[in-house]
């Protein structure tokens, strides 16, 4: 288990070489486009992510986005074979559609390219690391900050590793930060 471990952390110092920054946060142009459409989703992140939950197959990450055709978009990706299996040896994917009816039925994109590869195993090591799923940020999330819960996103702070979500009132963002292994709050900007 402990080789394990060290084989995940590893993994992760690696994908966070490859990948300084993803770009989960649009520019300010484009926040504002998404805040402005958010409002027509049917689903809420925790929808999007309790449905991609599936066996063993594990959200890793989640955020509503504008798509290639400026409109809205649910985007999740997932671990494939869980938290406990390489990223090397996993399968990495997105599975995304628009939210604007009752049922969402995503598309799958299995990665393949370095940038969504990289991204994608810094997600799942960050996750591997954490106690809570990311159902549980997401919902005390919504405790935290009135709105619409619309990203979540683990990443490094230095060397911490935290959650980033975004909560959107209106035109307004608020950033909650928690920290990934122990799940505590740890406040909002």
């Amino acid at each position: 288990m402990r080789k394990l471990k060290v084989l995940f952390i590893a993994a992760g110092i690696l994908a966070c070489g490859l990948v300084a920054t993803h770009g989960a946060y649009a520019g300010e142009g484009d926040t504002a486009k998404l805040l402005a459409v958010l409002p027509n989703t049917k689903l809420s992140l925790a929808d999007g992510i309790k449905q991609t939950t599936k066996g063993e197959e594990v959200p890793i990450s989640g955020k509503f986005e504008l798509d290639d055709n400026g409109k809205l978009s649910l985007s999740v990706y997932t671990a494939e074979k869980g938290l406990s299996v390489l990223p090397e040896k996993n399968v990495l994917k997105e599975l995304a559609g628009s939210p604007e009816q009752a049922a969402w039925a995503p598309e799958s994109e299995v990665f393949k390219d370095v940038e969504h590869v990289a991204r994608s195993s810094q997600h799942l090591v960050l996750n591997a690391l954490s106690h809570l799923s990311l159902l549980a940020i997401v919902e005390d999330a919504s405790k935290h900050a009135s709105g619409i819960v619309y990203s979540i996103n683990p990443t490094l702070h230095g060397r911490k590793a935290v959650f980033e979500v975004l909560v959107a009132n209106k035109d307004k963002v608020a950033k909650l930060t928690y920290d990934i292994p122990s799940g505590k709050f740890l406040g909002s900007k």
